[in-house]
């Protein structure tokens, strides 16, 4: 399921340094703009620690993860809705992608240059939401051209949807407002919106790069980004990119859980965002586990059991007979898929079944 999630924000905010701690891949960092010009590309493992557990009662010969792709895309800056800078680039890369991390400076280093000369997440952010939002302007407009006449005069229904949808973005977008803070009523509407493809109204992430001292608790500059996007519909994380420079050195999981120990954290800042991309995309996890491998397989979130086992094989789907479910909490509690069926804690389920994150799976097919 080759769905992206892209890394974006000003130059010098620290995309290719989180970017590489993310991806163990060496993309160029360096304290000049427009460092990154083609994108960087990493295919990531998601954290799950549901497979070892599981691993430790099954034994399996590998364990395989998730995994999801992160694009490092070139930093923007003001104009690039004009093509300034490598704008018209960036702007396509972003609109290839499914969802957004958009990182912000939130830290004061006289070492390290910033573009407009002072460290102001909330301006920076503003930057890139205005030049996003002057590129969603012009395809509305373009769009309301074309539909306005058939939407107003004609008896097409999903014309009139897609005309309405088309108004409200417009005023949403005049007001200096992104596309996401703009409320969708029902199932017509949403589609009106999807198949628009707005850059602001993708899945967003503000991931605030602190220094260390603020790793754990923030600072001023992450409280301004989390008041200014309060009404976004967005969420929110800090990271200490140069932290997890350092985190990603440690050769064993005992040196890293020692070095996140001392600076107050549970988990590392690298881990957190792998697993928010996931949500982000809209992704959940159902397992398989036997002597083979133990393996997690991504689907979207509301995927019903015949799409799910197309996941694995598309034999699988088109042949499907039912879906042997275990959940995850009773695999571990009863220690074997054995013992759960003798316990009757193993659910035969139909088609209509909406899988859940977490559910240990095993398909009945015939082909």
């Amino acid at each position: 399921m080759a769905l992206q999630c892209g890394i974006i924000g000003l130059p010098n905010v620290g995309k290719s340094t989180l970017f590489n701690c993310l991806s163990n891949t060496k993309a160029q960092a360096a304290n000049f703009p427009f460092c990154t010009i083609e994108p960087n590309v990493g295919v990531i493992n998601v954290p799950d620690e549901r497979l070892a557990e599981l691993a430790k009662l099954v034994n399996p010969g590998r364990i395989v993860p998730a995994t999801v792709e992160i694009v490092d895309i070139a930093g923007l800056v003001k104009g690039a809705s004009k093509g300034e800078g490598l704008g018209n680039k960036f702007l396509g890369n972003i609109r290839e992608c499914d969802a957004i991390i958009h990182v912000l400076r939130c830290f004061e280093d006289d070492n390290v240059t910033h573009v407009d000369g002072s460290v102001n997440p909330v301006r920076d952010k503003e930057i890139i939401d205005y030049e996003l939002q002057i590129k969603d302007l012009e395809s509305i407009e373009t769009r309301i051209g074309k539909v306005q006449k058939q939407a107003q005069t004609g008896g097409d229904k999903q014309a009139k949807v897609v005309y309405d949808v088309l108004l409200r973005y417009k005023e949403a977008l005049l007001q200096g407002k992104s596309a996401r803070t703009v409320t969708l009523n029902n199932k017509d509407e949403e589609k009106a919106a999807n198949e628009l493809f707005l850059l602001t109204n993708k899945p967003v992430m503000y991931v605030c790069n602190v220094d260390e001292a603020s790793a754990v608790n923030g600072n001023k500059h992450v409280e301004a980004v989390r008041e200014a996007i309060k009404d976004e519909n967005a969420g929110l994380m800090i990271v200490a990119a140069k932290i997890e420079s350092e985190i990603a050195e440690f050769e064993t999981a005992e040196e890293r859980d020692m070095f996140l120990a001392e600076l107050g954290l549970e988990e590392s800042g690298v881990n957190r965002i792998i697993k928010a991309a996931y949500k982000l995309l809209n992704l959940n996890t159902f397992l398989t586990a036997g002597p083979m491998e133990v393996k997690a397989w991504t689907f979207r979130s509301g995927s019903k059991a015949p799409v799910c086992a197309g996941v694995i094989h598309s034999d699988f789907e088109k042949g499907f007979i039912r879906a042997e479910v275990i959940k995850y909490d009773d695999y571990i509690s009863y220690g074997s898929e054995q013992a759960v069926k003798e316990a009757g804690k193993m659910s035969v389920e139909g088609k209509e079944y909406v899988v859940q994150d977490g559910d240990i799976m095993h398909f009945r097919f015939n082909v």
